[in-house]
C-alpha cells in the first residue's frame, strides 16, 4: 500500500485528498504488470505513451521503484530500429496488436526518463537508459520533414508516413528538450538534436500549414502549449481564443467539436497547459469540474457524454489517472513535474533562421 508521506504532494484542496490521492496511485499500480508494463487497465492494450505518462505519475507520487520497472520495460522490448509498437495486448511484449510505430509514441519516453531524474537523482538509471533515449530519438528524427515537422509514423510494412499532426509534433518538441537535457547530463552534445529541435519548434510555432487540420480536436488546440512551443503572451492568447470552444463549464474539456463528450485525460492536460502559462486559477477551476469522473475505487472515467448524462466508455484508464495526478503534482509544485511541463531550464534547441 502507498504510504501516506508519499502522496502528501499530490493534495489539493477541492481536487484530491491525501487518501484520495493514495487510492488513486494504488489504482494505477493495481493495473501494473509484474513486468513493469502499464496498460490501459488490465486487459486492455498498452501504448507507450501512455505507459510513460503513467510511469510519470508514479514518480510524482514516490513510487520511484514502480516507475523505474515501466522504463526497464521499454528498454527491454525497444525494436531494433529504436521504436516500438502501437499497442501490445495487455502490455504482453510478445503481443503486438497494432504494429504501427507512431513518432510521438517512440520519442515520449525521453520526458519520462528526465522526469524519472529529476525525482530521484539517480545518475545510473540514467546512464542504463540512455542507449534506449538515443535510438528512439534516432528513429523519431528519421521522419522529420524539410519544414521542421514529424512525420507521424511508420507503418506495420516500413512505410514512412510524411503527414504530421500539431498535437504529435508538440509532444515530440517537448521530448526532444528533455532528450538534450539529458545529453547536457552526460555531457554528450548533440547538435543534429538542436538543429532537429529548433526548426520542429519553430514549425509548431509559425507554420499551421504544415500539419494535418485535426482543429475540431482539443488536443491540437492546447498541445502546442502543454509541449511547451508555446509561451509567454502567445500562448495565453491561443488558449483564450479555444476556451468557448472546448470548455464546459463545471464538466470540463470537450475531446472533439461538436460532440457532447467531455474527457478526463484533455481536462487535466488542460489543466497542465494553463498552470504553464501562469494561470493556475483556471486550471484549478478545470481539475475540480472534472471530478465527476472520479470513481469509487480512485480512478478516473475516460469520458461522458452530457447530452445523455452518462459515462462514456465506461472504462477507467491508468493513463487518465496519471494525468490528473501530474496536473496535480505541477500545481503543488513537485519540482521534477514543474521542471518537465513548465520547461524553463530545458534546452530549446537552435531557432532557424526562417520567417
Amino acid at each position: 500500500m502507498t504510504s501516506p508521506e508519499r502522496t502528501e504532494r499530490l493534495v489539493l484542496p477541492g481536487v484530491l485528498t491525501a487518501a484520495q490521492a493514495r487510492s488513486t496511485v494504488e489504482g494505477i499500480l493495481a493495473g501494473q504488470r509484474e513486468d513493469g508494463a502499464l496498460p490501459w487497465f488490465r486487459g486492455h492494450h498498452l501504448d507507450p505513451w501512455d505507459h510513460v505518462e503513467a510511469a510519470m505519475a508514479l514518480d510524482a507520487a514516490g513510487e520511484h521503484e514502480r516507475a523505474a520497472a515501466a522504463y526497464d520495460w521499454l528498454a527491454a522490448h525497444q525494436l531494433p530500429d529504436g521504436s516500438w509498437y502501437a499497442a501490445y495486448a495487455d502490455g504482453d511484449a510478445a503481443r503486438p496488436t497494432d504494429r504501427t510505430r507512431e513518432t510521438n509514441f517512440c520519442a515520449y519516453p525521453a520526458v519520462g526518463v528526465w522526469h524519472h531524474y529529476l525525482s530521484t537523482g539517480d545518475d545510473a538509471f540514467v546512464d542504463r537508459m540512455w542507449p534506449m533515449v538515443v535510438a528512439a530519438v534516432e528513429f523519431v528524427l528519421r521522419l522529420q520533414q524539410p519544414g521542421g515537422q514529424i512525420g507521424w509514423k511508420r507503418d506495420a510494412d516500413g512505410t514512412a508516413t510524411a503527414e504530421a499532426l500539431l498535437t504529435g509534433s508538440s509532444s515530440v518538441y517537448q521530448a526532444l528538450r528533455c532528450a538534450l537535457a539529458l545529453a547536457e547530463r552526460r555531457e554528450e552534445p548533440q547538435p543534429d538534436w538542436e538543429l532537429a529541435a529548433g526548426w520542429l519548434g519553430h514549425a509548431v510555432r509559425r507554420h499551421p500549414e504544415r500539419f494535418l487540420d485535426k482543429s475540431r480536436y482539443s488536443m491540437d488546440w492546447y498541445y502546442p502549449v502543454l509541449g511547451g512551443a508555446l509561451r509567454g503572451a502567445a500562448a495565453k492568447e491561443r488558449l483564450e481564443e479555444g476556451w468557448d470552444r472546448f470548455v464546459v463549464p463545471g464538466l470540463g474539456v470537450r475531446c472533439v467539436v461538436p460532440n457532447p463528450w467531455v474527457t478526463g485525460g484533455e481536462s487535466a492536460e488542460l489543466a497542465l497547459a494553463l498552470w504553464a502559462t501562469g494561470e493556475s486559477d483556471h486550471a484549478l477551476d478545470i481539475l475540480r469540474w472534472m471530478q465527476h469522473l472520479r470513481a469509487e475505487d480512485g480512478m478516473y472515467w475516460t469520458g461522458y457524454v452530457f447530452d445523455d448524462e452518462a459515462v462514456w466508455p465506461e472504462e477507467r484508464t491508468a493513463w487518465t489517472a496519471a494525468a490528473v495526478l501530474l496536473a496535480v503534482a505541477a500545481l503543488g509544485g513537485d519540482d521534477a513535474t514543474v521542471q518537465v511541463f513548465r520547461g524553463d531550464e530545458l534546452p530549446t534547441g537552435l531557432e532557424p533562421d526562417c520567417c
